[in-house]
């Protein structure tokens, strides 16, 4: 291949393992000079790994690195600063209370006979922010700063600590439109001073804006590597999935924004629904007994929809209305009181307590709505706890026994418990089948079937596609924070959801 002797970096065979893990294996990554090479891949493809081995934060367990031609092995992210590895995060590492100067000096500030030369280190910053076209008052702290400047001043510090290989991890997931325009413009004129640029992203269209190659991991194992502009946005899509999506037949405009297919007046109902950073102008609705489906690749806006809806992040535009009537939720615990529930993604972070015994677990959302004032009594908490574990099949020894000791399967069930307890009018489910083995998934699948019988209404997240093509009667499908379109009916399936996924371009 005539361009492997350009190559800034070569990764060969990586291979990283965790406990029950093998997150890398035998990946090669190879990014040339005046590159800006994409990492894409969804949930658990193996790029946080990658870039970890790569700046030190992980060794690796098999493979070799080379930088310019050297054999690399950084163990520490200083050290792969040395190299000439840098890297800025998706949370911009810098100290809020200190000056832009102090943080772009940071660890290496100008001394004389032990004191720091503050004006050298302000002529040394002024001179990396005009790497990045940034003229600002070096002085002023950090905090004072907006979110799109703070990451060029990360940008700027990386560049001052080495230009030879800049890796970025998500770094326009708090960027509006116009300042992913800006940090782009950066981009592109260090690609043509010779940098390498690895960038980390979610959003196709970014992807397809910037980069010139992209590499594809699934599953710890590389798909590919692909030039940009001979890469169809339909085959990238496959690639990162793991199946061949073929053209559908017809057209999917017959089936698309179901909205006259909607059996009875909406319960919920958003339009124009957003907040900056997390998702734009989204229109929805979901009536009682309906089951409606949010589609997406990761990063496509589908938990940032239910945070906005269940009150947990306060929307700054739109309006929503909840049996007609215009509503807005300041906290969760108006949501709840409204009627709603909501089980989050990350079952073990934010959902269930895993040192609390299945029974606490359980009645825990009817405690909170009921106020410390009404206290559930043993008996009937015991009551509710047992006929939760008969309804959904819970396999647990008893009641009493600690949540963090059951399966995955049957922690998510007692998830649903709890909020199925408050009788909620409408269930938000975010990935309640993750991570979950085939008998349990069934199992919930068939319990939100028989609540949307019961006439609940559910607005189901899910990665799987084919358990959204299975499960609803009406799908709203997401991509870059946006929605790009809606299947109703038979119109469903996995290729006219990719397809939209694909190729609602925004003029890339």
């Amino acid at each position: 291949m005539e361009t492997e002797p350009k190559a800034l970096l070569e990764i060969r065979g990586l291979v990283k393992g965790f406990p029950g893990v093998k997150a890398l294996q035998g990946v090669d990554f190879i990014v040339r000079r005046s590159e800006i090479h994409a990492l894409m891949g969804e949930n658990g493809a193996g790029k946080s790994t990658l870039i970890k081995v790569l700046t030190g934060v992980y060794p690796r367990d098999g493979g070799t690195m080379r930088l310019e031609g050297v054999e690399i092995n950084p163990r520490s992210p200083k050290m792969a600063e040395a190299l000439g590895i840098s890297t800025v995060y998706q949370e911009v590492n810098l100290i809020p209370h200190l000056s832009v100067a102090e943080n772009i000096c940071l660890g290496r500030q100008p001394t004389f006979f032990g004191m720091i030369r503050w004006r050298e280190m302000a002529r040394r910053a002024e001179r990396a922010l005009r790497r990045v076209d940034l003229k600002l008052d070096v002085s002023q702290s950090v905090a004072s700063c907006s979110i799109a400047v703070q990451q060029l001043v990360a940008i700027a510090r990386a560049l001052d600590v080495s230009e030879k290989l800049l890796v970025l991890d998500e770094p326009t997931s708090s960027l509006d439109e116009k300042e992913v325009g800006e940090l782009f413009a950066v981009l592109r004129k260090l690609r043509g001073q010779g940098t390498g640029i690895v960038i980390v992203t979610h959003f196709l269209d970014q992807v397809y804006a910037i980069s010139d190659r992209i590499t594809v991991l699934r599953d710890g194992k590389l798909v590919g590597e692909f030039e940009t502009a001979r890469l169809p946005r339909l085959k990238l899509v496959s690639h990162m999935v793991g199946r061949e999506i073929t053209q559908p037949e017809g057209s999917a405009r017959g089936a698309e924004a179901g909205e006259a297919d909607v059996k009875a007046e909406p319960l919920l109902e958003i339009k124009n629904f957003g907040r900056a950073g997390s998702v734009t102008a989204m229109d929805l609705s979901v009536a009682r007994g309906e089951l409606v489906g949010l589609a997406g690749l990761l990063g496509s806006g589908r938990t940032e929809t239910a945070r906005l809806i269940f009150g947990i992040d306060k929307a700054q535009t739109g309006e929503m209305r909840v049996d007609g009537r215009r509503t807005s939720f300041h906290s969760p615990r108006q949501a709840i009181r409204a009627g709603f529930a909501f089980t989050p993604e990350n079952r073990k972070v934010e959902g269930i307590l895993p040192r609390m015994s299945v029974r606490e677990n359980i009645v825990l959302a009817l405690q909170a709505r009921q106020g410390l004032g009404q206290m559930i009594s043993r008996k009937r908490q015991l009551e509710l706890a047992d006929e939760f574990i008969r309804r959904l099949g819970i396999s647990t020894p008893g009641p009493e026994q600690a949540v963090g000791n059951l399966s995955g399967g049957n922690q998510q069930k007692v998830l649903l418990a709890r909020w199925l307890v408050t009788q909620p009018r409408l269930l938000i489910l975010d990935e309640p089948t993750r991570g979950i083995d085939v008998g349990a998934k069934a199992e919930i699948e068939k319990t939100m079937q028989e609540l949307r019988a019961q006439g609940m209404a559910i607005l189901f997240i899910s990665s799987e596609l084919e358990e959204v093509v299975r499960a609803c009667e009406r799908v709203v499908v997401l991509r870059d924070r946006a929605k790009v379109g809606e299947l109703a009916g038979d119109g469903i399936s996995e290729e006219k959801i990719m397809h939209m996924i694909a190729e609602h371009g925004h003029g890339h």
